[in-house]
């Protein structure tokens, strides 16, 4: 049986074709692809059902897996069961202790590169939802009252947390290929709530775009800073019409094969630095 496959929720053939499907693993792998689900949460439940792999990747359909991710991926869960194995989670960007956000993903509505680059992933208390890789047997699941398209990487995460299971983050160098958006607006807010509401005996929660409080002001304040943020943001964004190879070759991950090898070579140990 094969070991690992990507789930993708997607409306798009043409963003997939451009970015997802160009990733050698997308090539290798088996790839759930879940159309016209009313949720982010539903379409992935609707992929675990679907599947049978020990290790299921959810992405999204305009992110680029460089050449190798898929042997740094196993070098990365080695790492993380040789002290934990009852993981659960592994993000490509997750927020951990004190705020920081555990990287590195190149964001093209950001125009560069975000997160802390760690030595092995790190314990996170929330995930970005471009890439969160699920280990099968331990029976995490999206929420399948979970609403919209926001922060069910956080959602996720904190029910794995609240059942003992490990949650990390970082060290899984992607392409995110998103485009530029103005502000997060009511279908954001609606997501927000649903978490503030979920999990209010664990807020406040950082998030990689928020951090979700018992109240509503700090939200209100955001949502007027975006507004006044929107030209000096706007200029920072690169645009989704680059080839993701060129992007990847940029940040130096056109092929992650040799880091990948050298880590699987090593005795995992936690990180000096950060232990």
């Amino acid at each position: 049986m094969a070991k690992y496959v990507l789930c993708v929720n997607s409306h798009s053939t043409a963003i997939r074709s451009t970015n997802l499907e160009r990733s050698p693993c997308a090539k290798a792998w088996r790839c759930h692809v879940s159309e016209g689900a009313s949720s982010a949460s539903l379409g992935y439940r609707q992929a675990i059902d679907a599947t049978d792999e020990p290790i299921l990747v959810f992405v999204h359909h305009d992110v680029f897996l460089p050449a190798g991710w898929d042997t740094l991926l196993e070098a990365r869960i080695a790492q993380i069961e040789a002290t934990d194995p009852n993981w659960a989670l592994l993000g490509a960007f997750g927020i951990g202790p004190g705020r920081a956000g555990w990287g590195p993903v190149w964001s093209s509505s950001l125009g560069g590169i975000v997160g802390r680059v760690p030595q092995m992933p790190m314990p996170c208390a929330s995930l970005d939802e471009l890439l969160i890789v699920l280990r099968r047997a331990s029976g995490i699941r999206f929420d399948d009252a979970m609403p919209g398209w926001h922060l069910y990487g956080t959602d996720i995460a904190q029910t794995a947390i609240s059942q003992g299971k490990g949650v990390y983050g970082g060290g899984l160098p992607c392409i995110h290929n998103d485009a530029y958006h103005d502000e997060l607006g009511e279908d954001f807010d609606l997501c927000y709530r649903y978490v503030q509401r979920k999990w209010r005996a664990a807020l406040p929660i950082a998030t990689p775009v928020t951090t979700v409080t018992r109240s509503w002001l700090r939200r209100f304040k955001e949502r007027r800073q975006m507004r006044n943020s929107t030209s000096f943001r706007k200029s920072l964004a690169v645009g989704t019409d680059h080839d993701v190879e060129l992007l990847a070759a940029t940040c130096g991950w056109s092929d992650l094969n040799a880091s990948g090898q050298r880590l699987a070579r090593r005795t995992a140990v936690p990180d000096p630095f950060h232990a």
